[in-house]
């Protein structure tokens, strides 16, 4: 059998599970590159996710904690979809990747793992990343590592990556 080391992940299994919503918690704290924020918007906001599918797979979250679509206001809804496009573009700028996974998971059955706050998915994607690794091995290789990420795809936004 081969083993494939993968200790970073160990941070997530064992850590305390938190009580407070975490998009709650870090958009109102000021401590945007500890919390992985790229940009803030009027009521939605951009960040990274700490557990990507892929390099570059960022959140579109609006600040109030609601459920469901249907709860959001039409400025909220006009905000995500302009938040959605930015990240597109600057994915394309520094990750060039071949095409992008759009969506949002309703619910637990749905796949979400915070489901009790909307927040949408953005996942470049390149031919050829679903390699043999998730296949044989179960295991996703992601290639850089997040702080790298962040320095890169925020300057594109008019901020420091510090």
């Amino acid at each position: 059998m081969d083993v494939i080391w993968a200790p970073w992940r160990i941070e997530y299994i064992k850590r305390e599970k938190e009580k407070e919503c975490i998009f709650c918690r870090g958009a109102r704290e000021e401590r945007d590159r500890e919390n992985l924020i790229l940009l803030r918007g009027t009521t939605s906001f951009i960040i990274m996710n700490r557990y990507p599918y892929s390099n570059g797979h960022l959140m579109i979250v609006p600040y109030r904690h609601v459920k469901e679509l249907g709860e959001l206001l039409c400025v909220e809804n006009l905000e995500l979809m302009n938040l959605i496009t930015k990240s597109i573009e600057i994915l394309r700028a520094d990750l060039t990747p071949d095409g992008f996974n759009i969506g949002v998971n309703l619910g637990r059955a749905a796949g979400a793992g915070i489901d009790d706050h909307l927040h949408f998915h953005i996942v470049p994607r390149w031919s050829g990343d679903t390699n043999f690794m998730p296949v044989i091995a179960d295991v996703k290789v992601i290639p850089e590592y997040l702080d790298e990420t962040y320095r890169k795809l925020v300057k594109h936004l008019g901020r420091r990556g510090d």
